[in-house]
């Protein structure tokens, strides 16, 4: 019979522990199948829950300060906080349940917020006004829609870029996706301006023109297809930049407008392998690239608010560089003195021009604000991260680049953190985790909590980068589109078959995980190569391409369908069917750990439904944890605590025991 947990409504029984040894998963959790987790367990893990770093968010417009993301001490999810000078302390501006998605001063005088924020993880981001007096806010979207906002350059005015939210009509169809785009007074939200609508989804990355009278946007498709459009902001007239007639698809994103309103500032992939930081003249209709001499993508860059210089980051095979340019020649300048580390933001000040703001974490760190001044080159710390005592980031190990070839030939490559030798020597167990996306990247980063695996579980972790991951050139990118969609599940297979060359890794102890994406993967490999594996934790996961692509929400069905080939098509159907991890259930013959959020609008929750349901016919123990309070992954520290406390659980079971 199924054993069932139910918030606290537990009754269970395990030999030798009391009720008082249990920990009990909180009420918003369904802990379906998986065992009394012991006390035990959340009082080794629990220093690594503590992890509260920081993260830049955006700058008061007149004054050196700034808005910063952080989670405090004993609290669920992270909050907005305005952080008035380097150092100094946190004045808490937003306590909500729900995690903030984005925020901003009002531009030219920052008297009131503008914010997004969704319910439970569901993404139906609204978009609200906050005063900063009283702390009152005004709901500035329709509920009934996905929303994001955009400043006018007069800061007068937002743009409300919306989708519908799903809605059945009649006949049992979806109406077709349409994108509206509204201009609202924050102040007097009641004065509204339907500017357009725009067809289908994808779009997104508006930017006025320093006059406000031109609006550049991007319709997103894949990395390697979009399209750039000019928006007239006062009929909602647009045409086609990008690419030219005839001209092949490409990637382009991030826009920055020169102060003349003439030239755009872009990174494409149009005449290369990678995402080149360019800029396109609107007197001549010429695409003039910056950065050819640097192999790598450019991942966001930002330009200064006079208009002088330029910063980009560059992701160098996964690690992250900052580089700056004079805006005006295009020219490289010297390379700033930044420490190592995953760089998250980049936000030039909007009148002091030479401070630019940035996140940072490493390895060894969960992360902090810095700025760093264009004119003298110095970086000045403004936070300092929170660790439990007893634990310190700054002896956690730094991964090792691991470059294997695949089934094919084909040079895949990935990060391989190991557990310290004197402490644990032999041949270490080994979690192999797979990124999402599936355009994702596993990169040098904090692991968080994942380092109670290496540091007090000896346990080494894998992080492939399979075809079809970003960093690696977009040839690389699409290489499992469509039909080539095994092709990167024997990536996987090959990195399996590695761990037995490797003199500190025990091939036959290894467990695969992964989300969104990676959950497919997970689910993949376990269908795939069972006998070679102990274990298969799936987080938010896809297990059947046909039904996730019925389920998911409509605004993202067809950007989908680019990517995993459309199930309308009778062969991609067909192949669909004979590759999903449902319909080959019979073949998972290993432990599963299934997470998933029951307001998950990309990955509905019947995915884990159904494979939890098929893969128990096998006799194998399958795990179910399903939080209804949560979306595409677990925001909340409770929920997310429990999941790892019982992670830890499944790994030892799996992996050590």
């Amino acid at each position: 019979m199924r054993q069932l947990i139910l918030g606290a409504a537990i009754a269970l029984t395990v030999a030798g522990t009391c009720a008082q040894e249990i920990v009990s998963p909180n009420a918003n959790l369904l802990a379906d199948g998986i065992p009394a987790i012991p006390k035990s367990i959340a009082d080794k893990v629990s220093l690594y829950t503590e992890f509260r770093g920081h993260g830049f968010v955006d700058w008061h417009p007149t004054e050196r300060s700034m808005l910063v993301r952080h989670r405090e001490a004993g609290a669920n999810i992270a909050q907005i906080y305005w952080l008035k000078s380097p150092g100094g302390k946190l004045e808490k501006i937003t306590d909500f349940p729900d995690p903030v998605s984005a925020a901003s001063f009002a531009p030219k005088h920052g008297k009131y917020m503008v914010y997004g924020r969704d319910t439970g993880g569901n993404e139906a981001t609204q978009v609200f006004r906050m005063d900063l007096d009283t702390r009152q806010s005004t709901l500035l979207s329709t509920p009934d829609e996905r929303s994001g906002y955009s400043w006018t350059r007069a800061g007068d005015r937002i743009l409300i870029g919306a989708v519908p939210l799903d809605r059945t009509a009649q006949g049992g169809t979806r109406a077709q996706v349409v994108t509206s785009l509204t201009l609202v007074d924050p102040l007097k939200p009641e004065l509204k301006t339907r500017l357009a609508e725009l067809p289908g989804g994808g779009w997104g990355s508006f930017r006025f023109t320093h006059d406000d009278a031109t609006i550049v946007a991007q319709q997103y498709r894949t990395p390697n297809d979009s399209d750039v459009f000019l928006i007239d902001a006062k009929s909602g007239a647009r045409e086609r930049i990008l690419p030219k007639p005839g001209a092949p698809t490409a990637g382009y994103t991030g826009f920055e407008w020169s102060l003349d309103n003439q030239r755009l500032f872009l990174v494409t992939n149009q005449g290369g392998e990678f995402g080149e930081l360019a800029v396109y003249d609107r007197r001549d209709k010429s695409l003039t690239v910056l950065s050819r001499h640097i192999p790598w993508d450019i991942e966001n860059f930002s330009l200064s608010d006079d208009g002088k210089q330029l910063m980009a980051v560059v992701n160098n095979n996964g690690r992250d560089e900052m580089r700056l340019f004079d805006a005006v020649s295009g020219k490289e300048l010297s390379r700033p003195a930044i420490p190592a580390g995953s760089i998250g933001g980049g936000q030039w000040h909007e009148t002091q021009h030479t401070q630019l703001a940035f996140s940072l974490n490493s390895p060894q760190s969960p992360g902090d604000v810095y700025t760093f001044d264009g004119a003298t080159g110095k970086t000045e710390r403004w936070t300092v991260a929170s660790s439990a005592p007893g634990i310190n980031p700054e002896t956690f190990v730094s991964p090792a680049l691991v470059q294997i070839k695949s089934f094919d030939g084909l040079a895949v490559s990935g990060w391989l953190f190991l557990p310290d030798a004197s402490r644990f020597p032999g041949k270490r167990p080994v979690l192999v985790s797979f990124h999402g996306g599936p355009e994702g990247q596993s990169t040098v980063r904090f692991m968080g909590r994942y380092n109670y695996f290496l540091n007090e579980m000896g346990i080494a972790i894998l992080m492939p980068n399979v075809r079809g991951s970003s960093g690696y050139g977009k040839t690389f990118l699409d290489l499992d589109n469509g039909f080539k969609r095994k092709d990167s599940v024997k990536d996987g297979g090959a990195f399996l078959d590695w761990v037995g060359t490797h003199a500190r890794l025990d091939a036959k102890r290894i467990v695969v995980s992964g989300g969104s994406y990676g959950g497919y993967m997970t689910l993949a490999t376990a269908v795939d190569y069972s006998p070679q594996i102990r274990g298969a934790i799936d987080v938010v996961g896809i297990s059947h391409f046909v039904t996730f692509l019925n389920n998911t929400e409509s605004y993202r069905r067809d950007l989908r369908r680019v990517e995993y080939g459309d199930e309308r098509d009778p062969k991609m159907r067909a192949f669909h069917e004979q590759i999903a991890p449902l319909n080959n259930a019979a073949a998972i013959k290993v432990p599963l750990f299934v997470v998933q959020g029951k307001n998950d609008p990309r990955v509905p929750y019947t995915e884990a439904q159904q494979i939890v349901d098929a893969v128990r016919k096998n006799n194998v123990p399958v795990w179910y944890l399903l939080a209804d309070n949560e979306g595409h992954g677990f925001r909340r520290k409770a929920n997310a605590d429990f999941e790892f406390f019982a992670t830890v659980k499944f790994l030892e079971k799996t992996l050590i025991d």
